[in-house]
């Protein structure tokens, strides 16, 4: 049984998280491994755009710093996605690992398809979009749940989780939020309205987003979540996952990406 590595779940600062997701994928690329899989929480209120986003054109930056809400850029590409109540992902993995198929939208599915498993185990019936946009591809509006991509999970037609994925010199890193609740109106004012009433924005998002306390109690926690989704990882790819820590050399380049690109105001404009 192959061995991973676990980071389990903690709630991080916005830009500290990004800089975690990187460094552990630079060093997959620059090491070859361990795989791993990463689940966090934010410790406040932020919007993470995707790495080709214009901020100007799609953030309403001025009711973010109202609101207190930190933009922070993503190394994956993708819409923008609020994030306060919602358990993030990361997988990282060199590309050839033998559980993952060559094309980023297969992989998206093999994701996916535990991601669905884990759901159903805590009694939420949830299925994979069979259309949609390709993922990272651009949509009209600013926020990554308005359109679900192909493979991006569903739940009674209305989408539930939204995921974006890089790849470079031979590794890759795949992104996504789970939404424990959602608030439309909280989302409909940190992205822009390019043209539609924010009154029809909001009711659009009702339509089209769903979140996990809509359909399960409340009595299900974020640790219940965070189980559930690693035994699905462990199930359907059958590999062990064993809890770890960030290496000294993920570290140090956390530590620097803070430094050099996630505490600088340029990489997020």
């Amino acid at each position: 049984m192959a061995a991973w590595r676990l980071v389990p779940f903690h709630r991080y600062p916005p830009r500290e998280n990004m800089a975690i997701d990187e460094a552990i994928f630079r060093e997959v690329q620059r090491s070859g491994g361990p795989p791993t899989i990463r689940l966090y929480g934010w410790l406040s209120p932020a919007v993470s755009i995707g790495h080709f986003q214009h901020v100007d054109r799609e953030i309403d930056l001025p009711a973010c710093r109202k609101g207190g809400v930190t933009v922070v850029r993503r190394p994956t590409g993708g819409k923008a996605v609020y994030h306060d109540d919602d358990l993030t992902y990361a997988v990282i993995a060199r590309e050839n690992t033998s559980i993952f198929p060559p094309t980023i939208l297969e992989t998206y599915q093999v994701i996916s398809q535990c991601l669905v498993q884990g759901l159903h185990k805590l009694g939420l019936e949830a299925i994979l979009s069979a259309e949609g946009r390709m993922p990272g591809k651009d949509s009209l509006d600013a926020s990554c749940f308005f359109v679900p991509s192909l493979h991006e999970l569903l739940v009674k037609g209305r989408k539930i989780c939204g995921s974006a994925q890089m790849r470079s010199r031979g590794a890759f890193l795949q992104q996504g939020s789970l939404l424990m609740s959602f608030n439309p109106e909280k989302t409909c004012d940190v992205t822009m309205p390019h043209g539609e009433p924010r009154a029809r924005r909001v009711q659009a998002l009702r339509e089209k987003v769903t979140s996990l306390y809509e359909h399960l109690p409340r009595s299900v926690t974020g640790e219940d979540v965070c189980k559930s989704i690693i035994g699905a990882f462990q199930d359907g790819w059958g590999v062990s996952l064993a809890e770890g820590s960030l290496t000294p050399g993920e570290e140090a380049l956390k530590d620097h990406l803070l430094e050099t690109r996630y505490g600088d105001l340029a990489w997020e404009s």
